[in-house]
């Protein structure tokens, strides 16, 4: 796919791998939209990006509010891409407490329904606006969700987050399967540890110790390494219902 002739919506674009991947998309030729959260620092991140980079606030399991965001890009140019980078972390609950109490069921449902529902909220509706697009170079649009290495080595205490990641791993060979027949494709990145605004409240030791725990490169992603993956993901034409890890080859321990 051709980036400098498409549009293209992200999730999750005020801050962190969502605001990297709305620069290199921008920094391609693309026409960017970027949606977060109202109240986020979405404005200010499109402003600092440049290049015309449009913010529509939107909360992505809202299907009213998401569906306007994807209008808006639409009105922008043929929208073609999507790259889904919207979600939270986990409720680090574990299963039973000290005293052998369960953990909440809320908490794990609110989980489920912003990494989970709201993953698939956007697939469902990013599709629905590209099914309309003429096929060009063998696509009508490329769809790219995020993951995460939780999805496959979960540690203690994330019960929750691991079963949303899981789902969107299992959601994306479906998902491409299912929309082989509209020409449009679906991938999946699913980050390890990375130098994200959640880890920068961490101590630097701390840091430097969860960086020392990944075979090579030791050092924790980036946030523009999501990014280059992102376009590749958008740009090749046969990369399609994939799960790719991007985690320096870490195997994430039980703790």
């Amino acid at each position: 796919m051709q980036l400098d002739v498409i549009t293209a919506l992200v999730t999750g674009g005020a801050s962190g791998l969502g605001a990297a991947t709305a620069a290199a998309f921008a920094e391609a030729g693309a026409k960017v939209v970027i949606t977060d959260l109202p109240g986020s620092a979405g404005a200010r991140t499109a402003a600092a990006i440049g290049g015309g980079v449009r913010f529509v606030p939107a909360d992505i399991t809202d299907e009213d509010s998401l569906r306007a965001a994807l209008e808006a890009a639409q009105e922008t140019g043929s929208l073609r891409a999507v790259v889904h980078c919207a979600g939270r972390g986990g409720d680090r609950l574990r299963i039973l407490d000290k005293s052998g109490a369960p953990a909440a069921l809320d908490s794990y449902r609110q989980v489920l329904e912003v990494n989970l529902v709201g993953s698939y909220n956007v697939l469902r509706l990013a599709a629905a606006a590209m099914a309309g697009n003429t096929v060009e170079d063998g696509d009508r649009g490329a769809i790219v969700l995020t993951a995460s290495a939780a999805a496959f080595e979960g540690q203690i205490g994330q019960t929750s987050y691991a079963s949303s990641k899981g789902g969107v791993h299992a959601m994306t060979l479906v998902a491409a399967r299912d929309l082989a027949s509209w020409a449009i494709r679906v991938n999946t990145i699913a980050p390890g540890t990375f130098d994200t605004p959640m880890l920068a409240r961490l101590r630097e030791d701390i840091r430097q110790s969860i960086a020392e725990t990944i075979p090579h490169p030791r050092r924790l992603g980036h946030a523009a390494d999501y990014a280059d993956l992102a376009l590749a993901m958008v740009r090749n034409p046969y990369l399609n219902g994939e799960t790719v890890r991007l985690d320096g080859a870490l195997r994430m321990g039980p703790r």
